[in-house]
């Protein structure tokens, strides 16, 4: 060993990944560097450009809720490999490294509790956990989420963020599209509001299904809402896209949604929602 690594390895130096990548953060949008506390306590919201960065389910539950007042809901257990799919690896094996890396078992967790003390339940579909695709577990937690709401006579608000289905469940990803579409039926025969809020990205079968079936649809500021991919539009229809396509602020401006709201704002605009859709009627 020579002298001059004798001498570093002696001295009380930290580690690269104990310093510069736990303590800053690159904005993806602006890529200004961002100390990280800083931006965790403002809610994953870049303090410089406003981008809105992707959070958790327990991190919105804790945004949303009363203080104390909510509970997470357990959800009916799924198959975990039906087709005993496999690519480059198994699918068994993929779910237990999303696990591993996340504090809930699959891509949709529910809560249940109030907001500016009217009863709500909160569903979140988390982009960690295998791109927030949609799953039989999913597809349960969903319906799980919706008959918890009913039987509170609460509204259902859903937190959208999804690559689409799951490929390693086939037919049977697509299938909870007509599920939900069932259970949202069900909302609606109830007199209960299904409220719909869509985060960075929501894309695939979730747009085509119960993503775009809220009776109020609302959207964070940038956030990516589609179907197919710009490029494969642009490949079929042989047109360069508008600027802005995709996005919350041309979905709002071409009325495929109602509302977006900044993160900062949405107990707000959810409470206010929440007390005119579940206001008692007059009576004649």
């Amino acid at each position: 060993m020579s002298w001059f690594s004798r001498v570093r390895n002696s001295l009380p130096f930290a580690a690269k990944r104990e310093t510069a990548d736990t303590l800053w953060l690159k904005c993806k949008s602006c890529e200004e560097m961002i100390f990280l506390q800083e931006y965790q306590d403002n809610q994953s919201v870049c303090p410089r450009c406003e981008h809105h960065g992707r959070i958790g389910a327990r991190t919105r539950f804790e945004a949303l809720f009363d203080q104390d007042s909510w509970e997470i809901l357990d959800s009916p257990a799924a198959k975990e490999d039906p087709l005993k799919f496999r690519d480059s690896k198994r699918y068994t094996d993929r779910i237990k490294a999303a696990r591993s890396a996340n504090e809930f078992p699959d891509a949709l967790t529910n809560a249940r509790g109030t907001i500016d003390n009217q009863n709500a339940v909160i569903g979140v579909q988390d982009f960690a956990f295998m791109g927030g695709s949609m799953g039989m577990a999913v597809g349960n937690a969903f319906v799980a989420g919706t008959e918890a709401a009913i039987a509170t006579k609460s509204a259902y608000i859903l937190f959208t963020a999804a690559g689409g289905a799951r490929m390693q469940e086939g037919i049977l990803s697509l299938m909870q599209m007509p599920r939900a579409t069932v259970a949202i039926q069900r909302m609606k025969a109830a007199g209960l509001p299904y409220i719909v809020v869509l985060t960075d990205p929501t894309t695939g079968g979730v747009t085509a299904s119960y993503a775009m079936l809220g009776d109020v649809q609302i959207a964070e500021p940038g956030a990516l809402i589609g179907f197919a991919g710009q490029r494969v539009i642009e490949q079929t229809i042989r047109e360069k896209l508008p600027e802005g396509f995709q996005r919350a602020e041309y979905l709002l401006e071409h009325g495929m949604i109602d509302m977006v709201v900044h993160r900062h704002k949405m107990r707000e605009q959810l409470s206010h929602i929440i007390d005119y859709t579940l206001a008692p009627k007059a009576v004649a």
